[in-house]
């Protein structure tokens, strides 16, 4: 019986891992459609977010059949907890995904990022593939090296959010209200992706040393 226990409780990570890789795909391909106005790739990254919120709520269906037949304790309760909560957070980095996507769909044929922050954009999705790439490797490998890796790419993520949002604050500032509204928009979704990136890292920090350093990101 404690085998299939412990083998449920793997199929439960492995399950993770697979939704953090099909996030990262989903990332890469919503931000080139965003960044090159490829509004037919942008439709393609909207519809496979289905897929995803599929599996986070077969994961969590099967997280709940775990509880409630095999009456986990201690720290198996909070696996099980843990990832509860951890495909939440990836399930909303999906959907963020999805929003870039629907960005580019909303202004094509245009470019929605105006010209004089399309580099800062560039660097803020490059962050955040290096996260979710991060997070998928840390939730297969429980390699805590990687959780300051996270953290230090959110940082400099929150630098050129809030860099984004003084450009659009400044007199000079020239591009007009609904690109201005894309550019607060952008600049929040990829921050907050990486925000949720660096809950996961948490999660998993905690379930492996038994030690939590606080998370204040909301799901």
């Amino acid at each position: 019986m404690r085998k299939v226990f412990q083998a449920e409780l793997q199929e439960v990570r492995e399950e993770l891992t697979e939704i953090a890789k099909l996030v990262a795909e989903a990332l890469d391909r919503a931000y080139e459609s965003f960044d090159t106005a490829d509004v037919e790739l942008a439709q393609e990254v909207i519809a496979a977010d289905a897929r995803i919120d599929f599996k986070q709520t077969a994961l969590d269906e099967k997280a709940i059949e775990i509880l409630a037949l095999q009456g986990p304790v201690a720290s198996d309760l909070r696996t099980i907890v843990g990832s509860l909560r951890m495909s939440a957070s990836l399930e909303r980095m999906g959907d963020l995904a999805r929003h870039m996507a629907q960005l580019a769909r909303l202004r094509y044929p245009e470019l929605a990022a105006p010209e004089p922050l399309r580099k800062t954009f560039a660097r803020m999705a490059e962050l955040d593939r290096e996260i979710i790439a991060d997070v998928a490797e840390l939730l297969e490998t429980r390699d805590l090296a990687l959780v300051a890796k996270i953290q230090g790419a959110n940082s400099e993520v929150d630098e050129l959010h809030a860099s984004v949002f003084r450009a659009v604050a400044d007199p000079s500032w020239s591009a007009s209200p609904a690109q201005s509204v894309d550019a607060a928009l952008a600049s929040r979704y990829l921050e907050r992706f990486a925000d949720h990136g660096v809950s996961v890292a948490r999660k998993v920090s905690y379930l492996i040393t038994g030690e939590w350093d606080g998370d204040n990101t909301s799901s």
